[in-house]
């Protein structure tokens, strides 16, 4: 796995062993980053399910301002901090090892730009937080949450004050592009 463009582009990120995490294939993240374009720009940034750190450390090597990396692993919070060291960007990213919905509820007045949502496949998490996301004023009004689960599955539901604005398939990965009505 590798940053795909910007300031860090080339460059190899550690991933975690096992299948504890699944990356962000190069292919799903360049096609991610082609959709936000400029939003990436001076973003703030939070990476649920952080897993490697790749979507966050993407955005910041394309110009995004800041980035919370919120990951409850202990084994990929160390692959997270040793790519953000490797990297340079220990002054622009925060790693916190918390529970994605505790992380959310702790600290509602968070807002930020970009919000990448990459749970474990096939478990109903992404639809789960997007709920929790929304009772929160955590989005900027023309920001973007990007969601990834496995491509048979649905965010069925009220998301109200959200709406799907855009969805790739890649393979088994399907790619949500949520963003509020009123934005």
């Amino acid at each position: 796995m590798r940053i795909i463009a910007g300031e860090m582009r080339g460059r190899q990120l550690k991933t975690v062993e096992g299948m504890q995490t699944r990356p962000t294939s190069d292919k799903v993240k360049g096609a991610i980053f082609n959709v936000l374009g400029d939003k990436v720009l001076d973003a703030r940034v939070l990476d649920l399910f952080a897993g490697t750190g790749s979507l966050a450390i993407e955005a910041l090597s394309r110009g995004s301002h800041d980035a919370v990396l919120v990951e409850k692993s202990r084994e990929a919070q160390d692959v997270i901090r040793e790519n953000i060291e490797r990297m340079g960007v220990s002054h622009k990213a925060k790693l916190l090892q918390w529970d994605v919905f505790k992380y959310i509820n702790e600290f509602p007045d968070e807002i930020f730009d970009l919000i990448f949502l990459d749970p474990p496949y096939r478990e109903g998490l992404a639809l789960k937080v997007i709920l929790t996301l929304r009772e929160h004023a955590c989005l900027t009004s023309d920001g973007v949450i990007v969601a990834e689960t496995a491509k048979d599955e649905e965010l069925d539901g009220d998301i109200y004050p959200y709406e799907i604005r855009k969805t790739g398939q890649y393979g088994d990965t399907k790619v949500w592009y949520l963003q509020r009505i009123d934005g």
